[in-house]
């Protein structure tokens, strides 16, 4: 089977360690991933995710399943994955854009290739970080969002 990789971008208008000390904390993962109900972290990098999902021909569901988070504060880094056979594992990444503008990135890998409800995914949860009233219109590679008000209790000053 083929493997995918895909990949995308946005300019989020919050400081770059406001957004990533947000991000890096997992419990705020339901908050912007599509589907997402619950994300307990224990064991380290381990974390244990619930989701609501809708099969094909099945009924809805929830779904619980065990996957790993590493934060990696230097380089202002989030990798993930997922034990299985579609080999899942992604990387998010905060960047410095014009001040006080962070450029936020997604890099995901699966075995299972799906194309655009992959893409679909990634755009969803990048988007979901902003709140519904602030998000970009679907089109292109290249989207603009902010986090003001999508950080509760997180200031959005300083860098």
């Amino acid at each position: 089977m083929p493997r995918g990789d895909y990949d995308t971008s946005i300019t989020v208008a919050v400081p770059p360690a406001t957004l990533f000390s947000y991000l890096a904390d997992v419990r705020n993962l339901p908050a912007y991933m599509p589907r997402l109900t619950s994300a307990k972290p224990h064991d380290g990098d381990k974390v244990t995710v619930t989701a609501h999902i809708e099969p094909p021909g099945e009924p809805e569901q929830d779904v619980t399943s065990e996957a790993w988070i590493r934060v990696l504060e230097e380089g202002k880094s989030l990798e993930w994955g997922a034990p299985g056979p579609h080999d899942y594992r992604g990387r998010l990444h905060v960047a410095a854009d014009d001040y006080p503008r962070s450029r936020l990135s997604v890099e995901l890998h699966t075995e299972r290739v799906e194309g655009a409800q992959v893409d679909a995914g990634l755009t969803e949860a990048l988007e979901g970080i902003s709140p519904p009233s602030r998000r970009p219109k679907p089109g292109g590679n290249r989207r603009r969002a902010t986090l003001s008000g999508g950080l509760s209790g997180v200031p959005t000053g300083g860098a």
